[in-house]
């Protein structure tokens, strides 16, 4: 495939042209800025005085937009190259990162206001919805910027559901493409025309995270507190509005919801507008059944472990494992309590937990539960393969042929995958973090998951005591995560400009 829309252009050597690009992510950053003025009336309305750099940096950010836009104007109708694609994607999450981090750099909190690097590293966590935080005193923090935070993780979770089903199986990415035809043909049976698929998914969207605030203050949370988890639980990203997480509300009720919530926005959207047209495939999906049979026996084992070691009754056990396992599958990161002080078998299974995520077509991160079934039918047959040398044994994926070319893929994500992992833990290492602090820092980030393991970055501590290049480098890892390894990674061969 040459091109993601329109007829391909002549063969050239040149760059790849930047106006249409920048045209584009004009208008990303003009509704930036107009979602810039939601806490900012939040604060007007509270007395609190965060909502001028909040007003002054979406009237700033308004108007450096517009000129850029008017600037860039051009025809459009032919579609993006290949290279403008791949070149997009991370052009426009960067700057879309950066311009975000504006309030929090001139906010009155503590940790946030005058740091560069506190303020890019949340804004980063926030739209990749890694959820990992730097802010100490979130108890007593503005209600903009709780919301702020909240927002950032919401536009980030359909940020990411619109490349995972529009540019990463045009763009080949990971065995993505995969999804390329089956998601088309979907929606093609669904309603006819592109735009009306994502109006669906962006209301089903809403609709779920409206379901779970107003579920969050039926069981006992406030309007404010129950707004903001519900943007983080169904964007499955997990930024809280307590330094304790879900931890601050000793609620059975409250857990139930947030378990609940997070699991639907680790499943594919697509199969929601199916769902909604009385189709019922969603229940039967390869991905959808594997991710949460996976859910089920990890949080199953994890429970009876701690029946066993006598930490908990049977409900309280079956609560906490199960909203921490989800927590770590879903790529969410909220904890109801320190599961990091059950022990080395739990440890170990959070540590194995963080590499798999959710379904393609979610807001989940990890390398996803597809990569892994891909890679296990590519097991089955090799061990069969050498059973049988004559044998011949077919590569079937939820009822259809294996292409070559997704297989592929898959292996070298994998194998991209724990090359960064690597290099990411052995730098981590390299600026005085231990063994445990680096090897789940690294994974975190990559996955997108939020805390990491041991007393500095687990569930009861943050990310703020870490050293300043550390933090940068979370920063890249995390947009590396989320955008899928290669097309961040592809920018970086000579040959990608050269045409």
């Amino acid at each position: 495939m040459r091109e993601v829309a329109g007829k391909a252009p002549p063969r050239s050597s040149a760059l790849p042209r930047l106006r249409p690009l920048f045209h584009l992510v004009s208008r990303v950053l003009l509704g930036l800025a107009g979602f810039m003025l939601v806490p900012a009336a939040v604060d007007l309305a509270h007395g609190h005085p965060d909502w001028r750099p909040f007003a002054a940096s979406a009237l700033g950010l308004a108007a450096i937009a517009a000129l850029l836009f008017r600037a860039t104007r051009c025809d459009m109708s032919g579609g993006l190259t290949i290279r403008q694609a791949f070149l997009l994607t991370p052009l426009s999450w960067l700057a879309v990162c950066l311009c975000a981090a504006i309030p929090f750099y001139f906010s009155q909190h503590a940790g946030l206001g005058g740091s560069i690097t506190h303020a890019v590293f949340e804004a980063v966590s926030g739209l990749t919805t890694t959820g990992a935080t730097v802010v100490v005193g979130l108890d007593t923090a503005p209600p903009g910027i709780l919301l702020w935070r909240a927002l950032l993780q919401w536009l980030g979770g359909i940020g990411i559901i619109a490349t995972a089903l529009a540019i990463l199986p045009a763009l080949g990415v990971g065995g993505m493409q995969l999804f390329r035809t089956e998601s088309s043909d979907r929606s093609e049976k669904v309603m006819p025309r592109i735009r009306q698929i994502t109006a669906a998914i962006v209301m089903t969207y809403a609709g779920l995270t409206l379901v779970c605030a107003v579920a969050y203050m039926l069981a006992g949370m406030g309007p404010l507190n129950a707004a903001a988890h519900a943007l983080s639980t169904i964007s499955t990203a997990g930024f809280s509005t307590a330094d304790a997480s879900l931890a601050q509300w000793e609620s059975p009720a409250i857990h139930w919801v947030a378990i609940i919530g997070m699991l639907a926005g680790a499943l594919p959207f697509v199969l929601y507008v199916r769902l909604l047209r009385r189709d019922t495939s969603i229940l039967r999906d390869s991905q959808v059944r594997a991710f949460l049979a996976v859910t089920l026996v990890a949080t199953v084992l994890l429970a009876a472990w701690l029946v066993s070691a006598g930490r908990y009754g049977v409900a309280d056990a079956l609560r906490h494992a199960a909203l921490s396992v989800v927590s770590i599958m879903t790529t969410t990161g909220f904890a109801s309590t320190d599961y990091t002080g059950w022990g080395g078998a739990a440890t170990g299974l959070f540590f194995a937990l963080m590499f798999v995520g959710g379904c393609t077509g979610s807001t989940a991160g990890g390398i996803k539960i597809f990569r892994f079934q891909v890679m296990a039918i590519m097991l089955r047959g090799q061990f069969l393969r050498l059973l049988y040398p004559r044998g011949v044994f077919p590569r079937v994926y939820g009822g259809k042929p294996l292409p070559d070319d997704v297989v592929g893929s898959v292996v070298a994500f994998f194998t991209l995958y724990f090359a960064c992992y690597g290099a990411l833990t052995i730098l981590l290492m390299a600026m005085d973090l231990d063994f445990l602090t680096s090897a789940s820092a690294a994974v975190s980030m990559l996955s997108n998951i939020g805390p990491g393991l041991g007393p500095l970055i687990g569930p009861s501590g943050n990310f703020s005591a870490l050293p300043e290049g550390a933090k940068w480098l979370l920063c890249g890892a995390m947009l590396l995560g989320r955008l899928e390894l290669f097309t961040i990674l592809i920018l970086f061969m000579p040959r990608f400009w050269r045409g």
